[in-house]
């Protein structure tokens, strides 16, 4: 499975972005779909994740009701819209995905796409 992410920016704190994430391949029913961001200086932390079957969603307590996952099946696409953001969601933003059955942890992930920078000004 190889993931290519996209759709990252600059905006001002308090406006929205989405971002795509692109999977050739198979995507399995039993695979998650996650979303993680690495901020400068440290360490990457999960944002959010979908069960490719089903659609299950799981959050970070930081992004719960400003954030939204979602899937499409069809197009093999999984995308983060992201609302009133905030200077602290500033970070690099990976896409990944895992035949795991923890949604929220990196080290349960098999296969990462390249980060698209998010960049959200005061």
């Amino acid at each position: 499975v190889q993931l290519q992410a996209s759709g990252g920016g600059l905006v001002q704190a308090g406006g929205s972005l989405s971002l795509s994430c692109a999977a050739s391949g198979r995507i399995s029913s039993t695979y998650f779909m996650g979303w993680f961001r690495q901020a400068s200086g440290k360490e990457r932390e999960f944002v959010a994740a979908i069960r490719w079957s089903g659609g299950s969603t799981y959050y970070a307590d930081s992004v719960k009701g400003r954030f939204t996952i979602s899937r499409d099946i069809v197009k093999n696409t999984v995308y983060l819209r992201m609302n009133s953001l905030k200077p602290e969601d500033t970070a690099l933003y990976y896409c990944a995905a895992t035949i795991g059955a923890i949604p929220d942890r990196a080290y349960a992930y098999n296969y990462w796409g390249q980060g698209t920078q998010v960049t959200v000004s005061s």
